[in-house]
């Protein structure tokens, strides 16, 4: 079921930015592993510091034995609404990095921002392909940590619930207000020329 969005924006923005949306209504129909791959792949495009590439994904179809136990990491604000969705995703960043000709690894600044450009690249071909992809940080991430064994060194950056939309009306009512592409602030409010606020210094 795909949802006409009302988005409009007086800048020349590619029209997939806003079509994509984070629907919390979905079909419980299966999603072909191939199709997975495919957003995997895509995601895998997204730039990062050296090309280090720290994004990994843990996943669960339904209707699988792992289904439930993902389910069951989820807080219980999601996992009403999620059990619906058609793969459960678990997404971590590798928090060191070794840059080259250096013999061990250090803290990495920017996993979260690169794991964050991945996620980005998947939702937007999830939309292209007619699938839609909510991001979530309701999460048990220490439970997820240890049930789905992630390192120590890998911060869990958030879940994914990954499905086709399905009319609102499969949501509980305080979730079916909820259930329509969200706007956004306006650029002025968060990019400035010179200085954080655009607040320029006197004299």
């Amino acid at each position: 079921m795909q949802i006409a969005s009302p988005r409009q924006t007086d800048n020349l923005v590619e029209p997939l930015f806003l079509e994509r949306w984070s629907p919390r209504s979905f079909d419980r129909s299966a999603i072909d592993d191939g199709d997975l791959q495919t957003l995997f792949d895509a995601a895998r495009w997204a730039p990062s510091s050296f090309n280090r590439q720290p994004w990994r994904f843990i996943y669960a179809h339904r209707d699988t034995p792992s289904w439930e136990r993902f389910i069951d990491l989820l807080k219980p604000q999601n996992s009403g609404w999620a059990r619906n969705g058609s793969v459960l995703i678990l997404m971590a960043s590798d928090t060191m990095i070794q840059f080259p000709g250096s013999p061990m690894p250090t803290p990495s600044h920017s996993h979260s921002f690169d794991a964050g450009a991945a996620w980005a690249l998947f939702a937007l071909q999830a939309t292209r392909m007619g699938l839609a992809a909510h991001g979530l940080a309701g999460v048990d991430f220490e439970r997820a940590r240890t049930e789905l064994g992630v390192p120590d060194d890998y911060r869990i950056e958030a879940g994914i619930v990954l499905g086709r939309a399905a009319d609102k009306s499969l949501l509980p009512e305080p979730l079916q207000a909820r259930e329509a592409p969200s706007g956004r602030n306006p650029v002025d409010s968060f990019a400035w020329e010179g200085r954080f606020g655009g607040v320029q210094a006197a004299g």
